[in-house]
This record gives structure tokens, sequence and C-alpha cells, in this order.
């Protein structure tokens, strides 16, 4: 895949997840979430001090095929539950502290 083209994809899932947030937390306006430009370093989404009191998060978003085996835990986790439970991963590389993957809709709808 090209640079452009990954940047392309990058900046896609940025304003996705941008409008999901205006989306859940309504009161809040576009100059509180904003997408920072591709190859500026730290978080990938900056809140105002208002963002950040309803969504006190700091976002890094990545859109890469590398991540592949995480849906494929992530579906498994999935399978044949009850319609009332979420999926949750919960994992862990040596040395370093577990994360928990759980979808976008339910991390919003947790925070909400």
């Amino acid at each position: 895949m090209k640079q452009r083209s990954r940047k392309i994809k990058g900046k896609r899932l940025q304003n996705f997840v941008r409008d999901k947030i205006l989306k859940t937390f309504p009161y809040l306006k576009k100059k509180d979430v904003v997408c920072v430009e591709n190859g500026i370093q730290g978080p990938d989404i900056i809140l105002s001090k208002i963002g950040l009191k309803f969504c006190p998060f700091q976002f890094e978003i990545k859109n890469q095929e590398k991540l592949k085996g995480i849906h494929q835990w992530y579906d498994q986790a999935n399978k044949k539950i009850p319609k009332e439970l979420s999926p949750v991963v919960v994992m862990k590389m040596n040395g370093s502290d577990p994360l928990v993957v759980i979808d976008f809709k339910t991390f919003l709808e947790l925070i909400k």
C-alpha cells in the first residue's frame, strides 16, 4: 500500500472516531474534538478542556492489517454469547501491562 493511501486510511478512521465522540456527547462542539494532521507527534485526536471532562482519554488511532490477530481473538470472544453480554479480549505481552479490547460502540456507552 502506498504511503498516501495509508494516510487516507488512517485519516478516515480518525474522522470516524471524532464524529462518534461528537455524536455521543452532543453538547461538545467540533472545536472540542479535533483530528491532528498525519506526521505530528502526540495524540491523534485533541480534546479541549471541556472535551477531556467528558472523555478523559488520549487516542492513538491505528488502521492496519497488523492488528488482524486481535480481531480474530475478538471474533472468538464474540462467538455464541448471549445478547446481553459484550465480548472482551484481555491480552498481554511479556514485560507489559495487560490491555483490554472492546468494540468502540461499547466503549462509548461505558463512558457516556
